[in-house]
């Protein structure tokens, strides 16, 4: 069964995205959102773990309505994480059979 994971927290304040992604599997999402939308910038300290995610199949996506929130572009977002809008958001809770929230 595939799981959309959705983080909320930045990953420098909490170890939401570190929880998440020590047990998500290769046929899930995870969708950066609010203040965890901080993880899916290139060159950070959450990077690497992102990228060994996705080399072992995870999807990343991110919430672009909260990257500008948050004064952030699109064009700083890593490779490989599609960013969605809030219908975005919707379609992947669709097609995945649970949702799990890390807070």
């Amino acid at each position: 069964m595939s799981t959309l994971h959705t983080v909320n927290k930045s990953p420098f304040e909490r170890s939401s995205l570190d929880t998440c992604l020590s047990v998500v599997s290769n046929d899930s999402t995870v969708l950066l959102i609010e203040d965890g939308v901080a993880g899916a910038l290139q060159n950070t300290t959450a990077s690497s773990s992102i990228t060994d995610a996705m080399g072992n199949g995870v999807k990343f996506a991110v919430l672009g309505e909260d990257l500008g929130a948050r004064g952030l572009s699109a064009d700083r977002v890593m490779d490989g994480i599609s960013v969605v809008d809030y219908a975005g958001f919707v379609q992947l809770a669709a097609d995945h059979d649970n949702v799990q929230s890390w807070l």
